[in-house]
């Protein structure tokens, strides 16, 4: 990408206070945008912006998506902001029986994983598309079939592609999307999800090869986005596999 002369122009990062935030922030920076860090854990967030090159240059932005006024919050923060780029990438899953695990982190998965990207991205539209800018949508190869045992997390994945899919279509010519399916990586999702620990999964890819794939996939126009050679064989073993025997190694593999 070419370094930006103004260097007013800024990038949204969600979720910024590590795993794949983190590493957007440091990707992003050598390309000359100011970075607006976006969480709701300040001393995380604060150490992003501390390991970046040019702190000082870059911002924090505190605000808790599932709260009644959080998106309100970030959007106020964000109106004299001359954007020019979105990483919607903040989200988390919740692991176990659905019948069993509280309805209320279940509606919060759905809210900061499909409903705060599409508000967002939705307010933000005008001035990203007045710069021509660009969005980068970080869903996950779990939103290609269903989870048991992590089934909203799955659902609210597959909105999110969809969603930003269809986007894309519409907006081509006018506005860069990437839509970004990573399989498994080590961001710390399975601890934050309640997942116990388990063995290495052979599909393992690595977080700098990931961003850096769907920025490959920026520069060249937008798209659907699957990293890394790992990840594609595991998305083509999904689309090849029966759902019906794919359930049942997904429940063998996740059941609690």
């Amino acid at each position: 990408m070419p370094e930006i002369s103004k260097k007013q122009h800024a990038v949204l990062i969600t979720g910024a206070s590590g795993g794949f935030g983190l590493e957007y922030a440091r990707q992003i920076e050598p390309q000359g945008y100011r970075l607006i860090l976006h969480g709701r854990d300040k001393p995380r967030l604060q150490m992003t912006l501390d390991s970046l090159k040019h702190p000082e240059r870059h911002s924090l932005l505190l605000a808790d998506l599932n709260m009644k006024d959080g998106i309100s919050t970030l959007l106020e923060a964000l109106k004299d902001e001359t954007l020019v780029g979105l990483v919607n990438n903040a989200g988390f899953g919740i692991w176990g029986s659905f019948e069993k695990t509280g309805i209320v982190p279940q509606i919060d998965v759905i809210k900061t994983d499909l409903k705060a990207p599409i508000e967002i991205a939705h307010a933000l539209l005008p001035v990203l598309l007045k710069n021509n800018g660009f969005i980068i949508n970080v869903s996950s190869l779990a939103g290609e079939a269903p989870l048991p045992y992590m089934s909203t997390y799955a659902a609210a994945k597959a909105g999110l592609t969809f969603w930003s899919e269809a986007l894309r279509t519409e907006l081509a010519g006018k506005l860069r999307v990437v839509t970004l399916a990573p399989g498994p990586s080590p961001t710390g999702f399975r601890e934050v999800s309640g997942m116990p620990p388990g063995p290495g999964s052979f599909f393992r890819t690595p977080i700098p090869l990931i961003v850096a794939a769907s920025l490959a996939t920026l520069h060249s126009g937008g798209g659907f986005c699957v990293p890394g050679w790992r990840h594609k064989l595991l998305f083509t073993l999904q689309k090849i596999t029966p759902r019906a025997i794919a359930l049942q190694l997904m429940k063998n593999h996740l059941q609690p």
